[in-house]
């Protein structure tokens, strides 16, 4: 996949010399919250929508709001995940998109890029998602994928899911048939398991000696 294949250029960017008017009307003839402005080729900055909406005086030029104006853009090397970071950070549908000589040359939208991510073989291929914990300061991304490997799994991706204290969850999609050994490899390297799993032969062992537990205290 290409992500550069998903840069549009179907809707004009705006000016300096564009009023109010015809960026409101642009906005509402399109659903996005955000649109660029550029100069001479080059990307000045986004409007966004809710911020030319209250504009009054709909003749004036936009020149006159360029302090309005929102600063972030990627480039043409940015991953699909950064993306998602920038759409998420800027709370934005779309995101302008630069070239090596700094040249506005289109944008990504939205819908394109979660599209993108939900056909790549890390949504798409079969597999479990196994959500572990450890200390932040003991945890080792080389560590967690020799274990995911010496169990036979193949590891399709990981990340951290989730921050608290001095702790980290990290998420993983795994290929593998094994999980119940998987599992208990990482208990055995003081990993909590957080996500939970059918026939998860510690879980269940537990429950047995819960039970059994309860019934000798009932007796």
């Amino acid at each position: 996949m290409n992500i550069n294949d998903y840069i549009l250029k179907e809707i004009k960017a705006l000016t300096l010399k564009n009023t109010v008017k015809s960026a409101q009307k642009l906005f509402k003839n399109y659903p996005i919250t955000h649109f660029p402005l550029i100069e001479n080729g080059k990307l000045l900055g986004s409007f966004a929508e809710n911020d030319l909406q209250t504009i009054e005086h709909k003749e004036n030029k936009l020149v006159n709001y360029v302090h309005l104006l929102n600063s972030f853009f990627a480039d043409e090397k940015a991953t699909v995940l950064e993306l998602l970071k920038i759409f998420a950070d800027n709370d934005t549908t779309i995101i302008p998109v630069i070239n090596d000589d700094k040249n506005y040359i289109g944008y990504y939208d939205l819908r394109d890029v979660l599209d993108a991510f939900s056909t790549s073989p890390f949504m798409i291929e079969e597999s479990e998602t196994l959500i572990i914990e450890k200390l932040e300061d003991d945890y080792s991304m080389s560590e967690v994928a020799q274990i995911v490997e010496s169990n036979g799994g193949q590891l399709l991706g990981l990340y951290i899911s989730e921050k608290r204290s001095d702790f980290v969850q990290i998420t993983l999609k795994i290929v593998t048939k094994e999980i119940n050994e998987m599992m208990h490899t990482f208990r055995r390297y003081n990993y909590k398991v957080i996500s939970m799993h059918e026939n998860d032969i510690y879980l269940e062992d537990l429950k047995n000696r819960s039970e059994y537990l309860q019934k000798y205290l009932e007796m």
